[in-house]
């Protein structure tokens, strides 16, 4: 399975971006697989913003992001978005997508968000 995201750019404290993050290759049921969006800031470690489990199945949020960024899929077209919404310079990352079938973990590139203040 290969990910690419997309979607990152600069954008000014309080504003809004949607990233985007296209799947292809050998996926074998699209409805079960999970997919997610992490970030990485510099010199922190990786954490989670938000994953979707499955089509039809619960979904989380990390703590600093809920109620600001919604993640949404379309199975139909292989895609996982993620709308973020008010950000803050603390959101300024590298945005990892991420798929999850049964024990097998994939990760794309990451597209880069910069919030100025």
């Amino acid at each position: 399975v290969q990910l690419q995201a997309y979607g990152g750019g600069l954008v000014q404290a309080g504003g809004s971006l949607r990233l985007s993050c296209v799947a292809s290759g050998s996926i074998f049921s699209i409805k079960n697989t999970g997919f997610g969006w992490y970030r990485q800031a510099p010199g922190k470690q990786r954490e989670l913003v938000a994953f979707s489990s499955s089509s039809d199945g619960p979904t989380i949020y990390g703590d600093s992001v809920k109620g600001r960024f919604t993640i949404s899929r379309d199975d139909a077209k292989n895609m996982v978005y993620l709308q973020l919404n008010d950000l803050k310079p603390e959101d300024t990352a590298v945005y990892y997508c991420n798929a999850v079938y049964i024990i097998q973990t994939y990760w794309g590139q990451g597209t880069l968000v910069t919030v100025s203040s």
